[in-house]
């Protein structure tokens, strides 16, 4: 098919009038059974590259990629252009997935998305054997390298797949965010036959800012004083799962209309947000970078960013989610350049301590060696044998089956890890060579803000795009600075914000008479767990009262004028009678009883010392009790404690006072921890 008959089909199928040039260029090599990689900055038009020669070839098109979003997107748009796509991903039961499947095997499919991590499900492994392939796709193909961001160990078994197939089978591989060094990894995995073709990375229609601030609270004023005054709608993007609370709850304090975003939500409420976001319900939607990557939406108006992304390749990425239309679109980046007493600047710390987190120490492989080594262990077995949370637990895994150094085997129907007779010696050396690399990214990350030159113009050349010129479109070329100034007003709203913002703990579980409660405050984001800290760990006295007013206002806009019978504590671990004695001031104050027979029946080790929610669930199961059940009977009751974790002591405390009778179990904790899950 030449190009001028291939553009009649399109306008056919698409509605497209032609075809760009790199566009025809990539779809002609398929046609003649190439493999390809496509590096083209957000908003080309990759996709039609490989949708369109799908629907020419005789057979089914797969493509894997991890983006949910995307795969829904694209599956509705195709279906509405009369094109037989489905996907294949969490979202769908596992007899949606099959049934998919089996349509695919019975050629009723042209195209099928599916997410990487189904490369190790044993029916789906089966299942290709049986179809007709026409055509390989990887999209986001930086995630099958471990040079790129992102880098997923799973993806690493599409290329398993790509090696079985015929020579001259078409693979196309794509991405917006590719190093030098990215392009050669995917490139030697993919063939030593391949063709990379790579656009042009500019986008000129972005106005590139970056705020230099002193303190968090600084983001959050020049955004209340700010955000109003850009055009459109955009998103703002913050580095943890707690900020995209505390940012959504301060601009609802304001009357702004946002809303927030997190891979924590369930997935239906994810889809209404995207739903949301494409419809122009929100100013803006608050996020981590869990959002936007496959979302088609042309008119993102700004992107800002409250913490660095951990390189340049991320943030690039990141902000080509916007301004696709090629209307001029804000991208603003805040940056705390105030130091700590070690001399660390308080926004390199976050992106650090990812790093330091992504790859495990040596010590931690060994211990998941050491486990595996005695029997055949699951992934939640590898976990409670070694204290690890479930990411490292992953990655470790990962790269033990690569060296050979374990395998996977099915016993029992459950997969399971075994240690591999004479397995080699284990190779950090790529780990290093990996950490180094992405502390450089950092490093480039922190030279991106520090610029006195041009911005896009060091973001291309930092992704490979060889840019000669001055790209005038940032704040160090053609345009005026946006500078932190805050002003009395709004610092006097922030304070009073602080001072009625009370996390609620997700606490409430089937079987259980426990209701979600409420915590006074987060323990990382103020002086609150600096006081909490010195009490318990450094002799400080009793808890101030600054805690005690806060935990009564916490308490009164949660619970408002409700009635208790009594107040229990958690007993302690290791704080003596800290938690006691602020019940006894609750309990004065609020003119409700106080009981002490909550009590252990045996010892358990302070939650913090566990890494995983496993462990931490053993710690606390079935070691409390209490002394008079009929004290306890049908009665509602306030379940107190100094700090909320992972909530696995509350919810084993509420679930023994439900099974003794009580009627409510209403948690009021002092602070969160900022890294708490339930």
């Amino acid at each position: 098919m030449n190009r001028h008959q291939a553009e009649i089909e399109l306008r056919k199928i698409f509605g497209f009038e032609k075809f760009y040039d790199e566009q025809w260029d990539t779809i002609d090599l398929l046609f003649k059974g190439e493999k390809v990689l496509l590096i083209e900055k957000t908003g080309f038009g990759k996709s039609l590259c490989f949708q369109f020669p799908a629907t020419q070839f005789e057979g089914l098109t797969i493509i894997f990629s991890p983006l949910i979003a995307l795969m829904r997107d694209q599956v509705n748009g195709l279906v509405k252009k009369g094109i037989n796509a489905k996907f294949i991903n969490s979202e769908q039961t596992a007899e949606e997935n099959s049934q998919t499947i089996q349509d695919a095997k019975d050629a009723k499919l042209k195209i099928l998305y599916i997410a990487p991590e189904r490369q190790e499900n044993q029916e789906w492994i089966q299942a290709t054997r049986d179809m007709n392939l026409s055509m390989i796709v990887i999209d986001e193909a930086h995630t099958i390298s471990v040079w790129g961001h992102d880098f997923r160990p799973a993806f690493r078994r599409i290329v398993n797949l790509i090696k079985l197939l015929p020579e001259k089978m078409p693979v196309l591989a794509t991405t917006a965010t590719a190093t030098k060094r990215v392009q050669i990894d995917v490139e030697k995995q993919i063939s030593s036959q391949i063709t990379t073709l790579r656009g042009q990375l500019v986008r000129d229609n972005f106005n590139l800012y970056v705020i230099n601030v002193n303190s968090e609270d600084e983001k959050l004023i020049w955004l209340a004083e700010n955000i109003n005054k850009l055009s459109g709608t955009g998103l703002i993007y913050t580095g943890t799962r707690v900020n995209t609370e505390i940012y959504s709850r301060w601009f609802e304090y304001l009357n702004i209309n946002t809303t927030e975003y997190n891979a924590g939500l369930d997935g239906e409420t994810r889809k209404d947000i995207e739903l949301g976001l494409m419809a122009n319900k929100w100013k803006a939607v608050v996020s981590t970078n869990a959002l936007g990557m496959g979302i088609d939406k042309s008119d993102i108006r700004f992107i800002i960013h409250t913490q660095i992304p951990a390189s340049p390749i991320h943030y690039y990425q990141e902000i080509g989610r916007a301004g696709r239309d090629g209307k001029p679109t804000n991208i603003i980046l805040f940056y705390n350049s105030t130091r700590d007493d070690k001399g660390i600047e308080e926004d390199y710390k976050l992106p650090k301590a990812f790093i330091d987190g992504g790859r495990p120490s040596l010590k931690k492989y060994n211990k998941v060696i050491n486990a595996v080594k005695g029997e055949q262990l699951g992934e939640r077995q590898i976990m409670k044998a070694t204290n690890l949370k479930q990411t490292q637990v992953r990655v470790i895994k990962a790269d033990l089956i690569e060296q050979g150094i374990i395998k996977e085997v099915i016993y029992g129907g459950s997969k399971k890890y075994e240690y591999q007779f004479d397995a080699p010696e284990l190779n950090t050396k790529a780990f290093e060579e990996l950490r180094q690399l992405k502390l450089s990214e950092l490093a480039s990350m922190i030279e991106y803000v520090n610029l006195s030159t041009s911005r896009m113009q060091f973001l291309c050349k930092y992704l490979g795009d060889d840019v000669p010129e001055i790209i005038e479109n940032c704040d160090n070329t053609n345009l005026e600075e946006f500078k932190s100034n805050p002003q009395y007003n709004t610092i006097t709203q922030l304070k009073e914000f602080r001072e009625n913002y009370f996390p609620e703990l997700q606490v409430e579980s089937r079987g259980s008479n426990i209701v979600n409660g409420i915590s006074a405050s987060y323990y990382g984001v103020s002086n609150v767990g600096i006081a909490l800290h010195r009490s318990k760990y450094k002799k400080g006295g009793d808890f101030p009262d600054f805690l005690l007013k806060l935990t009564l206002k916490a308490y009164r806009k949660k619970y408002g004028q409700e009635h208790f019978d009594m107040i229990v504590y958690v007993p302690p671990t290791e704080s003596g009678d800290l938690v006691k004695n602020f019940a006894e001031k609750l309990s004065r104050v609020l003119k409700v009883p106080i009981s002490h027979n909550l009590i252990k029946t045996e010892e358990t080790k302070p939650q913090k010392v566990f890494q995983n929610g496993f462990l931490k669930k053993d710690n606390v199961s079935g070691k409390f009790g209490y002394r008079n059940i009929e004290e306890i009977r049908g009665k509602s009751v306030i379940l107190f404690d100094d700090i909320f974790d992972s909530g696995a002591t509350i919810k084993e405390i509420g679930r023994m006072l439900t099974n003794n009778g009580a009627s409510k179990i209403a948690p009021l904790i002092i602070a969160r921890t900022v890294g708490g899950d339930v």
